[in-house]
């Protein structure tokens, strides 16, 4: 028996009908040439059954303790009695199959809180889509896997090569040890590399100076509700409040689309910032159209709660590993020249706060940072007392071609969480070439959320405008 982080835990005492706290993945997949759709749809069914030696925390539910079920402290233990029928579904679109139908399954099954008596996972395999493909949709309470973890577990299912073939279910042991074999190739027992001694020198340091570097971070924090510290933005501080900031049901809509890496790059490149900084940018010029077109528009600017990875090289275990920053998406100027320099210098000075500190101390950091973030979660004040408006999170995906028996994925589309005060989530993964974006939204309070993809496309073209960049 496992015990659960702080961290782990917050997203299991958060949780209530209005606010599920598990996050999801939908994969587009094309069949390979030739072969019999049903036929192969039942074979990875068959793979996806067979696991009778699942890999944590596909084999693990929370305990069923006095404390556990009082939301109190959370531990793991092994599920001896996995029902595989339950947690692996297959589905079928209604004709014609189009992504307007898939997104409406998704936004269906997101919406429905996991069995806390079972493990915490679904996986769905979808047919009946057009244009010679179909779906998985993977959930995993955030409890159990951030973001990269995800990304860590769906990308153990593929081969770098078409012809790759495996008989064993991707959520397995056998799978896992093998992509981290692959991944992380063995050192000998007895070297001693710079990273060992790095981690050596970074412990020792933290039993002398991790007060001093998380008292000097937090001042930095208190240092901006007393006028200074600017640009840096913090929970809570200046956030106005507007539609994307309301209460939210237990309801969402889900949409995807996909935009060229290059593309985007050469934005932030163009403007002399990073390819964060101008998806950052993006959204904000379309989240600016979006809430001008419904008179939803706030004087002051939008905050974004941007998720900040702190997995140390090699830790592919974590459940989660992750802090964040706070991003002023400037969507009061008009002008895109303005709001993209407000957005990095907003960033940096985010970055800033996390540079001095050890991972250890940003994990603990982002614990004392973001436990009132649960509070008023628990207490029903989200709306009253937004810490940001939304989350916008890049996650890292493969750059390389991936196949699951043969078949190609062509698309990786995230699906994550909304709460009371942040009615909309924007999360993305860059895949191959492409940069794929998942927005997850409440659908009784930002009931047209689709027409922010028009939006986003518009404010790319903004860019590139504003940069000199012109379309092929």
């Amino acid at each position: 028996m496992s015990r659960l982080s702080l961290l782990d835990s917050n997203f299991l005492m958060a949780e209530n009908r209005e606010t599920p706290m598990h996050v999801g993945g939908v994969h587009l997949y094309r069949y390979p040439k030739g072969v019999n759709k049903r036929e192969f749809l039942s074979g990875l069914k068959e793979i996806l059954l067979s696991g009778d030696d699942l890999r944590p925390p596909f084999n693990q539910r929370l305990s069923s303790n006095l404390l556990s079920r009082a939301n109190l402290a959370f531990s793991w233990e092994t599920d001896k009695d996995i029902d595989l029928e339950y947690h692996v579904r297959h589905s079928a679109l209604p004709k014609p199959g189009r992504y307007r139908e898939l997104f409406t399954l998704i936004s269906r099954l997101h919406s429905t809180l996991l069995d806390r008596n079972r493990p915490l996972w679904e996986m769905h395999l979808i047919e009946g889509l057009a244009n010679n493909q179909f779906a998985t949709y993977l959930k995993i309470h955030h409890c159990a896997m951030d973001g990269i973890g995800a990304m860590h577990a769906t990308q153990s299912m593929y081969s770098r090569s078409p012809e790759g073939r495996t008989d064993y279910s991707p959520l397995s042991r056998q799978s896992w040890e093998k992509y981290k074999r692959d991944l992380l190739p063995e050192r000998a027992a007895a070297s001693i590399t710079r990273q060992d001694i790095r981690t050596l020198s970074e412990r020792i340091t933290a039993q002398i100076g991790s007060g001093v570097n998380l008292a000097g971070a937090l001042l930095k924090y208190g240092n901006v509700w007393i006028g200074g510290g600017r640009p840096l933005n913090v929970p809570w501080h200046s956030v106005p409040h507007a539609k994307i900031s309301s209460s939210v049901s237990g309801s969402r809509r889900f949409v995807a689309q996909t935009w060229p890496y290059s593309r985007i790059r050469a934005v932030g490149k163009a403007l002399g910032g990073t390819l964060n900084d101008a998806v950052l940018a993006m959204c904000a010029g379309g989240l600016r159209r979006y809430l001008d077109q419904v008179g939803e528009l706030p004087e002051k600017p939008l905050k974004a709660m941007v998720p900040v990875s702190l997995r140390v090289e090699g830790d592919l275990e974590s459940a989660n590993a992750v802090g964040f920053i706070v991003a002023n998406l400037g969507t009061h100027l008009a002008d895109p020249g303005e709001r993209f320099e407000t957005i990095q210098q907003s960033v940096q000075a985010g970055k800033k706060v996390y540079a001095g500190l050890s991972a250890g101390e940003a994990a603990l950091f982002t614990q004392l940072t973001s436990s009132p973030i649960v509070l008023t979660t628990l207490l029903g004040l989200g709306e009253l007392l937004p810490a940001y408006n939304l989350v916008i999170s890049n996650v890292p995906g493969s750059r390389k071609a991936m196949y699951w028996n043969g078949a190609l994925v062509e698309g990786v589309y995230p699906a994550s969480i909304v709460l009371h005060g942040q009615a909309l989530n924007i999360t993305l993964v860059s895949y191959m070439d492409q940069l794929d974006f998942g927005i997850i939204a409440c659908r009784r309070s930002l009931p047209h959320v689709q027409r922010l993809l028009d939006h986003l496309e518009e404010s790319l073209q903004e860019l590139e405008e504003l940069a000199g960049i012109t379309a092929d």
